[in-house]
């Protein structure tokens, strides 16, 4: 009851956010990276949440934060970017708890749009926790407007009882992982098409 709970909870606040104004990303060169999309998305969520979600979500953007400005991460907080393949990772651990928060980024096919991702998971002794805050989310931007929107997760549902995603920084694909309550697990690949993903 309690995992419902919180599942129809992270919905609530998905769509809250759906519902907000489109999230502008500023950058410089050609093209956006996937620092500002992360940037972008952290910075609007640090003005728009309260103060209780703002919690959830600030060792990311504080993590972030050091980063642009060329100061060391703080103690049992890691901050991997990988510009090129247009990835990051935050992971914050203490004794048998992982934070593992990823982003990334994919082209789309059409040439005028780009789909950003934040996943957001918690971990003890190696097993999801499925927490209040855990889930994946997708935001669409449009190269035009130079602004990116809440959307579904294209071409699957996102599960979130038992459930976990990892996004990669090798290739295209995101791993779905279905955990049994012994933590013996399936994994499934989502392959990405240019468009959406396809199982």
């Amino acid at each position: 009851m309690k995992r419902i709970t919180l599942t129809l909870l992270f919905a609530c606040c998905a769509l809250i956010v759906a519902a907000q104004e489109d999230i502008r990303v500023s950058y410089q060169g050609a093209r956006p990276t996937v620092t500002d999309f992360a940037w972008a998305y952290l910075s609007w969520l640090d003005r728009e949440a309260d103060e209780c979600d703002r919690e959830a979500f600030s060792g990311v953007y504080n993590a972030l934060l050091r980063y642009r400005q060329g100061q060391p991460q703080v103690e049992r907080a890691t901050l991997t970017v990988d510009e090129k393949n247009g990835y990051i990772l935050f992971e914050w651990a203490y004794d048998n708890f992982v934070l593992r928060v990823e982003m990334c980024y994919w082209n789309e096919s059409d040439g005028k749009h780009k789909l950003f991702a934040y996943s957001h998971w918690s971990y003890e002794n190696g097993k999801p926790l499925m927490g209040q805050y855990d889930g994946l989310d997708f935001f669409r931007y449009n190269n035009a407007t130079k602004k990116m929107r809440m959307c579904d997760a294209p071409g699957f549902d996102v599960e979130y009882m038992n459930t976990t995603y990892t996004l990669p920084r090798q290739g295209k694909d995101i791993i779905k992982t279905k955990w049994d309550d012994n933590g013996g697990k399936r994994q499934t690949t989502l392959k990405w098409n240019g468009r959406r993903f396809s199982r």
